[in-house]
């Protein structure tokens, strides 16, 4: 049985004003002739020719005017016809025909009272001077505004409900409390990977289901935690956890929820928040994006335009290990940019702890890959370890968007499961970009692109530290024409020699331009920009320079971007720029050297790609033969339709 409709309109108080005065409209036009300014004024003369010719029925006087009502007989008359015509009010209203001023009250109504007499006129009455209608219209304006106004500061103030535009409220906290009851429950079960983390994140959660067992040895309970990561590792997923998981009241907002346009308001709001959380303790506070209230003080603050913001940062530093200071409560926090925070913040007894969120590793992609397959209609052989292993520096975020793409992919094709070959085409468009399959390209481009790819697959091949290749394609994906795919060993460190490899593989596409054609053409753009990134932090961050020696110029706390002049002097610039020029030149001279010596096999493999699109590993060992230092396990991603992608 279906439940009934309800067709019932909504109250809206605009309702009631407007009947209000529709009703106060009405009694204006009703009240009778109790008007003395309605109908045509007339002179007195004129009346009394009216009434000397029986054509006035009735009179209603007071000391200033009289009312004239007109027989039915004498309405018909053209004159009065043309004198008063009808009008939608006048229908409306039951008022006089004319209105006469009078100046002496006793001679018109002896003039009045001989016309009864003489049987000219029906009736007349002598009233006080009333005017209903014209007082409840004067009385409109005062009804109505302290009406509107009340409705006004009712909606300002949040009487009928909460908005962002309530002025008597914005000092309020816009944090929101978990209800697990309403609230979708995240558990650290759904939280894959990141097990020192949640070591961590569970102790604290602890910390408040059982702080007697901290406590009673002398213990005291961390202020705060503040989570450092990545974009997309799971951070705030973390923090969700803990809602989910401790039984205290969870406040959650963002660092931008402080930001207003009014002064003062952010560290209100600070106040109103700590004073919500302290009268629900023990409790949880988390600020996402911290970093939008708790940057550095006293940089960049060139116009005072930052002092609010520093104003709300310097309440929160009072709250969370002040005067006044209460323990219950614990703050966590998350952001991506924790080295621009303000000093004081992060200081041992407000953030007592922070927490490293970083991308996962291959053990836990797989983690992270059970967790999110659990809601996709699979293949029952699907190998979970191979998706690990073919995202290698994929977050989380990125591998729940792996297997959304795998899902649509799958429904694209209409199958009913998903399967290996729709992940790698996932992560192939992911990675790459849409196919292009209706891009106009010419032979000679064709052939320019294959010569250029295969030289990437060819210096790749033959240098030890490169990244071992999975597959080449000329297929245009998104802004790039053509690419060459690699499954990159998961380092902790990186040697010189390492970085050399990795440069002089990735000028092997324009070095292949140079040898076969003796041209170079613009497609090496990207290349150019990702050798000129690593050719520098050579030179001025990790100090693998023999020129500049053990010389460093990164800044940890990122405020060198405040600087306005460079850490260096002019001669060093310039030995920079040709340190960096000399590293790209010599990696590009040595790319050339190997395809010069290998330009059959170049010409080759360029021909196989041209005619297939898209060629793998076996394609190159049949070519070059075995590559002799690979000692690692190489993965193969082959299939029928070869679109897939690492």
């Amino acid at each position: 049985m279906k439940n009934p409709v309800n067709n019932k309109p909504k109250y809206n108080p605009w309702m009631l004003y407007a009947g209000l005065i529709f009703i106060l409209f009405a009694i204006s036009l009703t009240t009778g002739g109790g008007s003395f300014g309605d109908g045509k004024t007339i002179g007195l003369s004129k009346f009394y020719e009216y009434l000397d010719n029986s054509q006035v029925e009735k009179v209603v006087f007071n000391n200033s005017s009289a009312q004239v009502f007109l027989s039915e007989s004498a309405k018909s008359n053209p004159e009065h016809q043309k004198n008063n015509k009808p009008t939608l009010l006048s229908s409306m209203s039951s008022g006089p025909d004319y209105v006469v001023e009078i100046a002496n009250k006793d001679l018109f109504e002896e003039k009045l009272i001989q016309a009864s007499s003489e049987g000219k006129i029906e009736e007349f009455s002598n009233e006080k001077e009333s005017n209903w209608g014209g007082i409840l219209l004067s009385l409109l304006p005062i009804i109505l505004i302290p009406v509107v106004w009340i409705f006004m500061m009712r909606k300002m103030s949040g009487g009928s409900g909460a908005g962002g535009g309530q002025i008597f409220s914005i000092g309020k906290s816009r944090a929101k409390l978990f209800d697990e009851k309403n609230d979708i429950r995240v558990t650290f079960n759904d939280v894959a990977g990141l097990e020192g983390a949640k070591e961590e994140i569970q102790e604290i959660v602890e910390f408040l289901k059982n702080p007697q067992k901290y406590t009673s040895i002398g213990g005291k309970i961390p202020k705060g935690a503040l989570l450092v990561g990545p974009p997309g590792t799971g951070k705030t997923l973390l923090a969700k956890a803990v809602a989910g998981e401790a039984q205290v009241p969870f406040f959650s907002l963002s660092g931008s929820d402080f930001v207003e346009m009014f002064v003062g308001v952010g560290a209100s709001r600070v106040r109103d928040l700590f004073k919500q959380a302290k009268e629900k303790s023990p409790a949880i506070i988390f600020i996402d994006e911290i970093d939008a209230i708790g940057r550095a003080r006293g940089k960049s603050n060139f116009s005072g335009s930052n002092d609010e913001r520093e104003n709300t940062l310097n309440q929160l530093l009072t709250e969370m290990d002040g005067f006044g200071t209460n323990t219950n409560v614990i703050v966590l926090a998350a952001t991506n940019r924790a080295e621009i925070l303000d000093k004081a913040l992060m200081r041992a007894g407000r953030f007592d702890r922070q927490i490293y969120v970083d991308l996962p590793d291959v053990n836990e992609r797989k983690q992270i890959f059970e967790v999110h397959l659990k809601k996709i209609k699979k293949v029952d052989n699907l190998d979970i370890d191979f998706l690990a292993k073919q995202t290698p520096g994929f977050s989380g975020a990125d591998i729940a968007n792996v297997c959304n793409e795998a899902a649509l992919t799958a429904a694209r094709k209409n199958k009913k499961e998903v399967d290996k070959q729709d992940f790698l085409d996932a992560v192939d468009r992911i990675v790459g970009g849409l196919e292009k399959k209706n891009k106009i390209i010419t032979p000679e481009e064709k052939y320019a692109i294959a010569i250029h790819e295969a030289g990437h697959a060819t210096v790749s091949w033959l240098t030890e530290h490169a990244a071992p290749l999975v597959k080449v394609t000329i297929v245009p994906r998104g802004m790039s024409l053509g690419a060459a795919w690699y499954l990159p060993e998961e380092r902790q460190i990186v040697r010189t020699e390492q970085m050399l490899d990795e440069m002089c593989a990735t000028m092997g596409g324009r070095a292949a331009e140079k040898v076969i054609f003796d041209k170079i053409s613009t497609g090496a753009l990207s290349d150019l920009e990702k050798v000129n990134k690593q050719a520098r932090a050579m030179v001025t961050i990790y100090g693998l320079n023999d020129s500049l020696g053990n010389i460093t110029y990164y800044d940890s706390s990122g405020q060198s971007e405040y600087n306005f002049s460079k850490p260096y002097s002019e001669e060093t610039a310039k030995l920079i720029d040709k340190e960096i020029s000399a590293l790209i030149e010599g990696q590009y001279q040595r790319a050339i050297d190997l395809l010069t010596e290998n330009k059959d096999k170049l010409v080759q493999l360029a021909d196989l790609l041209c005619e297939k699109e898209v060629i793998f590993r076996e394609d190159l060992e049949d070519i070059f033969g075995k590559r002799s230092f690979d000692n690692k396990d190489i993965i193969d991603v082959t299939s029928e339709n070869e679109s897939e992608v690492v």
